[in-house]
């Protein structure tokens, strides 16, 4: 199905949205009204500019308070419908959005407002145009699209239809299976969002806090199932009202909108097999099984405070990549690479952020699949020279900007350390870590969507609710994403003064904040790290206090927990054990955690306390780095 996206979803001007609808590859573009008047172009020179970007004008919208007014104001509506009829003519688009009427002096009735769209119908015709009717979900009279429908079917008009959104079915809890009774012939347009869960005014909620569909708690894809059913085949359209992506980049919004369409029509065919939706066939989406590596980029004279903390955390070189200044550090299931490179992505990663997780190896069941998948919702190809006999191994660029490379173990690409490496047959002692638990991805809040859609659509992956985490200086956002055996909690900062915030700026952007290993007995490895010299996060007395009171802990695990400066949490599932590194001088840290039982959080409730402790050792803001 060809894909459209409304001009109110995004920032900027209608230069700079065109801009962005086209890079994202939409092939269609809703005009609303308030951008055309807000601008200088005449309506046939913005025909034109759609036009030059390779786009059609799909919908021209809103047309406000129509049906079932007594005289003077029915004239005056008939009035303004034929001079909106000639605009469109001029823009050279054929389909008008009608919603469902406010206006006070409205009557109401279904045979009244049918008439008025039959005789609309006749008016339309005359200038070569389509009207769609569609329900807001707090319209005065009509504000369920089955209503709408019946409106539109005894309208009778070849030239009214209906317009679904899945917002105003969905937000209004109204079950979408209804839609599959409606002609796929007289559906002339469907628009698509989803939203988070909050129990709010339904205009409130619409008008500020939709956003894609996959990004929020609607079901959007049982919504999205119903309308296929109906035979349905035109164009598909975002909608969308949103605070955040009014303010962000309208590039990135544009992008994230396409992605989100191209995997709402995936999860419908997969869903339900029988429908027929026009995509190419791609791969499903897969889990990850392990993540494989995690590659830093640094320098020759910055790498040293690198490896001092690794080795303190009980890593130790296990072998050297065959052409490249790469180092293998190991421990347990754990490969951390350390790259210094003066050439290449490593390098213009470290030039842009100073010392920072670049690449993150994934396996995967069949690793040209999750690329092919990956690629195909619009995720972009990362490559680089590699050396004779080397691995060529399927890359994307995630969100931020690092990249995500795709192994498994069903082919070549499972001998990475036997082929790309030359390791070392030593024995490696360690502190206890045995993996990765997850890893903790900071950005501005207003790439968290975006970040969650990516790992969401790309993977087989659920997501946890968002939590708000309390720095002393603002909030910070955190949501979790978790697919097989990976982890990634996303931490999104608005506030430049919370620990999140200062990490962004001095990393220049979005990255890794922190690495979480897991450990199988957390006072062994705590011990054994002490004695490297691990630089522990010291956690204040009040909070061990605090702690005996809440959990009735035995004193003697206290006390553990208080000289190892081991935090602690627990709830219906398990206990969760957490140590901390000091951070270093831009923000980045390590954590050492042991889950017991089913334990499934991240130990949300420490954050306050943990954050509190980090801020009392950090740099001051506004020092300079030394």
């Amino acid at each position: 199905m060809k894909t459209s996206i409304a001009t109110v979803s995004l920032s900027g001007n209608l230069t700079e949205k065109l801009a962005a609808i086209q890079a994202a590859g939409f092939d269609g573009i809703e005009i609303f009204e308030q951008d055309f008047i807000a601008s200088d172009f005449s309506p046939t020179e913005v025909g034109r500019m759609v036009r030059d970007h390779g786009l059609e004008i799909t919908l021209f919208q809103p047309f406000r308070d129509f049906e079932g007014l007594p005289e003077p104001h029915r004239n005056r509506a008939f009035a303004r419908a034929a001079r909106k009829f000639e605009l469109m003519n001029q823009l050279g688009t054929d389909l008008v959005l009608f919603c469902s009427s406010l206006h006070p002096a409205a009557m109401g009735g279904i045979d009244r407002m049918a008439a008025d769209f039959h005789e609309l119908g006749d008016l339309a015709a005359q200038h070569g145009v389509r009207v769609g009717y569609e329900a807001l979900c707090w319209g005065r009279f009509v504000n369920d699209h089955r209503d709408a429908w019946e409106v539109v079917r005894r309208a009778d008009h070849p030239n009214i239809g209906l317009i679904l959104d899945s917002f105003h079915t969905l937000g209004r809890k109204i079950d979408p299976d209804s839609i599959r009774s409606i002609p796929g012939d007289r559906i002339f347009f469907v628009q698509l969002a989803d939203a988070p869960a909050i129990d709010m005014d339904l205009l409130y909620w619409s008008r500020h806090f939709r956003n894609m569909p996959g990004e929020g708690d609607l079901e959007v894809s049982a919504f999205m199932r119903a309308v296929l059913a109906t035979g349905y085949d035109g164009w598909l359209s975002l909608e969308i009202f949103n605070d955040q992506f009014r303010a962000g980049l309208p590039r990135l919004v544009a992008l994230d909108g396409h992605r989100s369409l191209i995997a709402l029509q995936d999860r419908a065919r997969r869903e339900e097999p029988a429908l027929s939706v026009d995509l190419p066939d791609f791969p499903p989406p897969a889990p990850v099984e392990q993540i494989e590596f995690i590659e830093f980029a640094t320098s020759p004279e910055d790498a040293t405070e690198l490896t001092d903390l690794l080795s303190a955390t009980g890593f130790e070189p296990a072998g050297n990549h065959v052409s490249k200044p790469v180092t293998l550090w190991r421990q347990g299931n754990v490969n951390l690479l350390v790259n210094t490179d003066a050439h290449g992505f490593a390098r213009t990663s470290f030039v842009a952020h100073g010392t920072t997780v670049s690449e993150i190896g994934l396996n995967v069941p069949d690793a040209q699949a999750s690329f092919a998948r990956a690629t195909a919702l619009l995720a972009q190809p990362h490559t680089q020279e590699i050396g004779a006999g080397e691995l060529s191994i399927p890359a994307i660029r995630g969100v931020s900007g690092s990249v995500i490379r795709f192994l498994d173990s069903a082919s070549d690409l499972s001998r990475i350390w036997q082929v790309d490496f030359r390791t070392e047959s030593k024995s490696l002692n360690g502190a206890g870590i045995i993996g990765i638990d997850h890893i903790a991805q900071t950005m501005p809040y207003d790439e968290m969507l975006s970040s969650s859609l990516f790992y969401t659509e790309i993977f087989e992956a659920s997501k946890s609710p968002m939590v708000d985490v309390i720095d002393p200086d603002g909030l910070v956002r955190s949501q979790a994403i978790r697919s097989g055996k990976m982890r990634v909690t996303l931490n999104g900062a608005e506030a430049r003064r919370t620990l999140a915030g200062r990490f962004i700026e001095e990393s220049l952007g979005s990255s890794v904040q922190h690495i979480a290993f897991a450990s199988a007995d957390i006072f062994a490895t705590a011990a054994a790290i002490q004695a490297r010299g691990f630089p522990a996060l010291r956690i204040g007395a009040n909070y061990y206090d605090d702690l005996a009171a809440r959990f009735g802990l035995d004193p003697a695990l206290t006390d553990r927990l208080r000289r190892a400066n081991i935090m602690y949490d627990e709830d219906a599932g398990g206990q969760f054990f957490q140590l901390y590194s000091m951070p270093r001088k831009d923000g980045f840290f390590f954590e050492v955690v042991q889950r017991q039982g089913n334990y499934q959080g991240y130990g949300a409730p420490n954050a306050p306390f943990r954050i509190a402790a980090q801020k009392r050792t950090a740099r001051p803001a506004g020092m300079p780095r030394v």
